[in-house]
């Protein structure tokens, strides 16, 4: 008879497998949904995590568990390199979170940003651009590759966790992607993250988003196209925001 599939490690076990990487996998269709690193049973209590939650507590994460349970089936797990120390593991975090689409993660792997992947011709272009001389007081929002290759306005403009009045002091918003000014846009107002403010987005309580447009040409010509400044941001930082300007 086949055995059940164990729900914990050993003390011994989890000792020898020191920091480890992991994927989540939705066992109806085989998809990769969440990668994550932990030590000890950390995968395990990700997979029942969503027991214990309620309503608004759900993550993307959790919902796709619950829905998996509630059709019958169970979170499938891969222990995708073990062995690591705490370094080397966010390493190896951030580069299978590049390579799985549509993850329920909610922030890119640690470097993602800088040291993601990328094509040769896109690094060329970001080690070879001019640094950024920034003349306004510029608020740099970071985005994901999705947002490059659609609407950049929109992926720019929603939702984020900020202050409302530190906002209305940037005069140019910039969109960055790996380290490369992409966009710039003035806001005309920032508004609470709500569906009545923004239509069609979901609300987002707590963040807020910017009604604009794009900034113009002589301030375009500035910006875009050039690199962030390494001052403006520690390499790896989760944070998506950076400002120009001290309050």
């Amino acid at each position: 008879m086949e055995q059940p599939e164990s729900e914990s490690f050993t003390a011994d076990v989890a000792l020898k497998l020191k920091t480890y990487v992991y994927r989540l996998l939705d066992p109806r269709n085989g998809e990769t949904f969440y990668i994550g690193k932990g030590q000890g049973n950390r995968v395990f209590s990700h997979i029942r995590g969503e027991e214990n939650l309620e309503g608004d507590a759900l993550d993307n994460k959790l919902k796709r568990i619950r829905q998996i349970r509630l059709d019958g089936f169970e979170v499938a797990h891969v222990i995708h390199r073990h062995g690591m120390d705490e370094k080397t593991a966010f390493e190896v975090e951030a580069a299978l979170i590049d390579v799985y689409p549509g993850l329920c993660n909610v922030v890119a792997g640690t470097g993602s940003d800088d040291f993601g992947a990328a094509h040769a011709k896109e690094i060329i272009r970001r080690y070879s651009a001019e640094p950024a001389v920034f003349r306004h007081k510029a608020l740099l929002i970071n985005v994901n590759r999705t947002a490059t290759e659609t609407s950049l306005y929109n992926a720019t403009r929603y939702a984020w966790k900020i202050s409302k009045g530190r906002a209305e002091q940037a005069e140019v918003i910039l969109a960055t992607f790996q380290g490369l000014i992409v966009g710039a846009f003035v806001a005309d107002a920032w508004l609470e993250a709500t569906s009545a403010n923004f239509r069609g987005r979901e609300d987002v309580p707590g963040r807020f988003g910017f009604v604009g447009r794009e900034a113009p040409d002589e301030i375009q010509t500035l910006y875009v196209g050039k690199r962030v400044p390494e001052e403006y941001g520690k390499r790896g930082a989760a944070n998506p925001l950076k400002y120009t300007w001290k309050t």
